[in-house]
């Protein structure tokens, strides 16, 4: 797969250092997947939500954090849309962003 962008990844472990291991590792994962439909990210992250419209939310460092992408699964590409901290999701309309 193709990720889009790591820089909010970076950014955000860099305020958040205990997420750092946890999105490297979901970074090379990802990268690494082939990824063709839902349930192949369901194979993979049991614990992911799988949204409407190619949404994703995944929970980093024990559901700590949540990342938020959008992948299109024509062209293998996943669009980083949201990292942040568990209260930060709350709040957010995940299809919106």
């Amino acid at each position: 797969m193709r990720i889009i962008s790591r820089k909010p990844l970076i950014e955000f472990w860099e305020e958040y250092p205990d997420s750092e291991q946890h999105l490297k590792s979901w970074y090379q994962i990802a990268g690494n997947a082939k990824w063709a439909k839902p349930q192949d990210v369901k194979d993979q992250y049991r614990n992911a939500s799988i949204l409407q419209d190619g949404r994703v939310v995944f929970n980093i460092r024990g559901n700590n954090y949540r990342l938020v992408v959008w992948i299109n699964y024509k062209f293998f590409t996943i669009y980083i849309r949201f990292i942040g901290t568990h209260e930060e999701y709350d709040i957010i309309d995940v299809q919106e962003i």
